[in-house]
């Protein structure tokens, strides 16, 4: 296990460093709003932390339009041709590890049925909470089986391609947000089939932009070469939410990446209690140190076994978190208030990422991507998504309790406005006066916080916040504050339940 954690250590290492293609497009934001639906599409290899995310996934889905659930390969997991056909991994990493195979750690096309079924059970006590949560019927119908032969396979269409091309292609409105939990290649394929089907028609252009326009990748590190090497050369001006480092501090190495202060929430007495047992089937599913549990087919899935004295160096105990290095992409899509879907360095849920410098339609974190980390004292590249770690579990929990209890007995987030603008212009000097409102659903007393999320603006100094815990406040724009620059001062709002749930609202300040 000591060598397993380094290599995932290596792995993204090697492939922060790797080199990326670029385009020329600007990023265009999204409005973020109550009523909106995000559509979305995932594409997953398996992974033990796959199929963690899949059931927080599940737990969330009444939060956006899920419109594909997709079985994809990756340099880490691969079914084979079965006619023995052998390969060797582009990606550096894995072709050192495992040399030439046949077939790698492959876990089936059945486990996200599987997760569903288990949904099915609970999915009538969830709907007592909220009627949008998606019926088991429907989330099965859009289970299809994307490029799984090999790494990188994008050669054939399948099922899958197939599915994601039908997506792109329809006229319904808004942006597609593809996960990409593996492997990129079977969106790959879909795109590649698209420009075979119209690149020689006089289609092509209104085609190209119309892909281009809808689609957004969100990208857990690259897991294959078929972006370097096909999306980002055929298709340069699809977006990119590129996600490097922070996913960390909710993967596999948490234990070094998460300051002491926010690992409770991670740790096995509290996973136990809130996540894992009680709460039924399908959160008895989710995978934790030293449950027990085995994926099949994946000879590396070891978590489940009984905890080794080498693992436990690692700070690692029984019924700890394992990983969800893939939530973060569906995560960011969640309306909590921080309107990150309109930039992506506004930070939120999903982390926080800012516009290259080389390509302005590509947006990623990395090393220069830091949030300062109040328990450390230093700026850390994982802080931006390790900041909300307690936030999220407390969250997750409350839904693993919408499985099991009513309505009555069970937390509901508070129900965030502002009676103020959310975009302000001001000048150096000027009194700004802010005023929230919140009310809880269920009658649960509220607790107030307004405080500067200083990385997310562009102004370097400090405000001064006024009466900070209460629904009113004010700051005064500092004289040393320069024409264009931005101040967010965030509106947080928590209540008193068990556990505590917590929403926000975000106010940007331009300087005039």
């Amino acid at each position: 296990m000591h060598k397993l954690l380094k290599d995932y250590m290596k792995k993204a290492i090697a492939i922060i460093s790797a080199v990326l293609w670029f385009s020329s497009i600007a990023y265009q934001g999204i409005a973020q709003t109550s009523n909106t639906k995000i559509r979305t599409v995932i594409t997953t290899d398996g992974e033990v932390d796959d199929q963690d995310s899949f059931i927080r996934l599940l737990m969330y889905s009444n939060e956006f339009h899920i419109e594909g659930l997709i079985y994809s390969s990756s340099q880490w997991h691969y079914k084979g041709d079965g006619k023995g056909k052998k390969m060797t991994s582009e990606m550096p990493m894995t072709a050192k590890r495992y040399g030439e195979r046949t077939d790698l750690r492959w876990p089936g096309t059945e486990w996200m049925q599987q997760s569903i079924n288990k949904y099915a059970m609970v999915y009538n006590n969830l709907l007592k909470h909220d009627k949008d949560y998606p019926s088991p019927e429907y989330l099965k119908s859009i289970v299809k089986v994307g490029n799984i032969d090999f790494e990188g396979e994008m050669s054939v269409n399948t099922e899958g391609s197939d599915f994601i091309k039908k997506i792109l292609l329809d006229d319904k409105p808004g942006p597609v947000y593809l996960q990409i939990w593996g492997g990129t290649n079977t969106i790959a394929r879909a795109l590649k089939s698209i420009e075979d089907e119209y690149k020689s028609t006089a289609q092509w252009q209104a085609i190209y932009k119309k892909v281009s326009n809808k689609a957004i990748l969100y990208t857990v590190l690259d897991q294959d070469a078929t972006y370097r090497k096909y999306v980002a050369i055929s298709w340069p001006d699809i977006r990119v939410m590129y996600n490097s480092a922070q996913f960390w501090s909710f993967a596999y190495l948490w234990p070094q990446v998460v300051p002491a202060e926010l690992k409770p929430e991670l740790q096995g007495k509290w996973m136990a209690e809130h996540i894992k047992f009680n709460h039924g089937p399908l959160m008895s599913s989710y995978f934790v140190w030293g449950d027990g549990q085995k994926i099949t087919g994946d000879l590396e899935d070891i978590q489940g076994d009984t905890l080794s004295e080498q693992v436990k160096k690692f700070g690692i105990g029984k019924f700890d978190f394992i990983s969800e290095g893939d939530s973060p992409a569906f995560l960011y899509l969640v309306n909590v208030g921080l309107r990150s879907l309109e930039d992506a360095s506004y930070g939120g849920w999903g982390g926080r990422m800012v516009q290259s410098k080389i390509n302005p339609h590509r947006w990623e974190d990395g090393k220069d991507v830091t949030d300062y980390d109040p328990y450390t004292k230093k700026q850390d590249d994982a802080y931006p998504q390790t900041r909300w770690i307690e936030v999220l579990q407390n969250d997750f929990a409350a839904r693993a309790n919408w499985c099991v209890n009513d309505y009555k007995h069970a937390n509901h987030a508070p129900i965030v406005k502002l009676e103020t603008a959310a975009n302000i212009s001001a000048a150096p000097g000027a009194k700004i006066e802010l005023r929230g409102l919140a009310t809880d659903p269920d009658g649960d007393q509220l607790s107030y916080n307004w405080w500067q999320y200083k990385e997310a603006g562009s102004f370097n100094g400090d405000i001064a916040i006024q009466n900070a815990k209460t629904p009113t406040t004010s700051f005064i724009i500092p004289k040393e504050a320069k024409v264009g620059e931005t101040i967010h001062v965030i509106f947080e709002v928590s209540d008193s339940g068990t556990p505590k749930l917590t929403r926000y609202l975000r106010v940007i300040v331009t300087v005039k």
